[in-house]
């Protein structure tokens, strides 16, 4: 089946996670992990990998509340204190997942990004500095202070809501973090976006996440123009979805 849910062995246990491939599974695609934000793997972030499937890649959005307590609460508090830290379950997780994605017949293991959102997208950059991924997407994801925790990073998209009174200013943060660093990069901000500009919650969520000094929720313009720029970032960097890039 193209898209299943799939247990991946971890060190704590089978970590859940949502598979999405395109239809001819046979030929050897890119893969992308894709990072939940801290409302966990929902409806939602299956849409999305199920569009990155759309576009040619196998993509892994790994469950990682998955071997946590049942209470959400306590789980993102969890992971919102590893992603501060720099280390954790989480980061054991996300690495599992990848080792499991490149391991499978249809992906090519040497073409494989990670697109992360919200607290995703923090996790998103800093598992692209201490692992051997192609590009990297950070959709509003919050950025270490000290520049030297991408050090290795590959090739990096950022994109920002100006609209976002919390996360907005991470954008310079990244920006300037890559320049020192001099890694390839492009960030963007969107001046009619707020937070999680990306996501399609349902109608109670949107009213709750509205309300909140992000200003959060689905702004489609910038969300179309984001998804353009990220494929196209893609393609330069892990090569069609049928060839390997060049070198």
């Amino acid at each position: 089946m193209p898209n299943q849910t799939v247990q991946i062995p971890s060190v704590d246990g089978d970590l859940s996670a949502y598979l999405a491939a395109p239809a001819s599974p046979d030929e050897s695609r890119p893969g992308v992990l894709v990072l939940h934000e801290a409302f966990g793997l929902n409806d939602d972030m299956r849409r999305i990998a199920r569009r990155f499937a759309e576009n040619g890649y196998v993509a892994l959005a790994p469950d990682l509340y998955s071997l946590g307590p049942r209470l959400k609460p306590i789980c993102i508090r969890r992971a919102m204190g590893e992603l501060q830290s720099g280390s954790g379950r989480t980061f054991d997780d996300i690495e599992a997942a990848h080792t499991w994605l490149a391991a499978r017949d249809n992906v090519d293991d040497t073409r494989i990004a990670v697109a992360g959102f919200c607290m995703g997208g923090g996790f998103a950059i800093l598992h692209a500095a201490r692992s051997d991924v192609a590009a990297a997407a950070d959709f509003y994801g919050a950025v270490p202070k000290d520049s030297h925790a991408l050090d290795g990073i590959c090739p990096v998209l950022g994109a920002y809501g100006a609209r976002d009174g919390v996360f907005g200013a991470q954008a310079e943060r990244l920006r300037g973090h890559l320049e020192e660093l001099g890694v390839e990069h492009e960030v963007n901000v969107y001046p009619d976006a707020g937070h999680s500009f990306m996501s399609q919650y349902g109608p109670v969520l949107s009213i709750v996440v509205k309300f909140s000094p992000m200003n959060a929720g689905y702004h489609e313009p910038s969300a179309e123009a984001a998804w353009t720029t990220m494929l196209d970032f893609f393609e330069r960097h892990l090569g069609g979805t049928t060839e390997p890039a060049e070198t």
